[in-house]
């Protein structure tokens, strides 16, 4: 099946920050007008950290463009970030492959974007704590969602989208039977969090632990 997932914007805001954009302009509106109309000191501090507040929710949903390698082998980063685990590990859909993970601060931009081009065959969802995105019992405790992807050359790989400390919303708008390419969005996590991906043993990281990525943009490891 084809369908829209999530639909490329030139905005430079995605939709999904909308509402609490909206949120946070009206409450500091309605202190800034307050502060004004009684010379109140005691509404003005509070009414200068919400618009910090808004500034912030506006930077935290920006919405960049990106563009992907052009070699179709790469896969490229499902998200912005660092880098804070690659190696070997087990996946209990994949087995034994290789893994690599990616921290996002509140400073990142949290829309994650597919890593490589293929079919979804199969999303899961698991209830969790709320650890450090960090902390590497993140990966098995924390709340999760991920997608199995199939590529056309018959290899599976899997992207889970994890809960942080922070982040407690997890969104993916990508369900089993879809069709996804490559450097496309596909969900978002608000505030703090991690994705983890799992890909094929045979696969040698392009990346190392401390380095920062680009989602959609920066190779992971090839698939040739």
């Amino acid at each position: 099946m084809q369908r829209e997932i999530m639909r490329p914007s030139p905005l430079l805001i995605t939709p999904e920050g909308y509402p609490y954009i909206a949120y946070s302009a009206g409450l500091f509106l309605l202190l800034a007008s307050g502060a004004w109309l009684f010379s109140s000191a005691i509404l003005a501090v509070p009414a200068i950290i919400v618009l910090g507040l808004c500034l912030f929710t506006i930077s935290f949903f920006r919405n960049p463009r990106r563009t992907a390698p052009a070699d179709p082998t790469l896969v490229v980063a499902p998200a912005d970030g660092t880098v804070v685990y690659v190696g070997p590990a087990q996946q209990e859909l994949l087995g034994e492959c290789c893994k690599i993970s990616i921290f996002m601060s509140v400073f990142n931009v949290h829309i994650n974007w597919v890593p490589f081009s293929g079919n979804v065959i199969d999303r899961f969802y698991r209830q969790g704590r709320f650890l450090d995105a960090r902390d590497p019992r993140s990966s098995s405790e924390n709340e999760q969602l991920g997608l199995v992807l199939e590529t056309d050359g018959g290899e599976r790989l899997v992207a889970v989208q994890i809960a942080g400390l922070v982040a407690r919303r997890i969104i993916c708008y990508a369900e089993p039977g879809d069709r996804l390419e490559r450097g496309t969005r596909y969900g978002l996590i608000r505030f703090g969090s991690r994705v983890d991906l799992y890909l094929p043993s045979r696969v040698s990281p392009l990346v190392k632990t401390g380095e920062t990525t680009v989602a959609g943009e920066t190779p992971l490891a090839s698939l040739a």
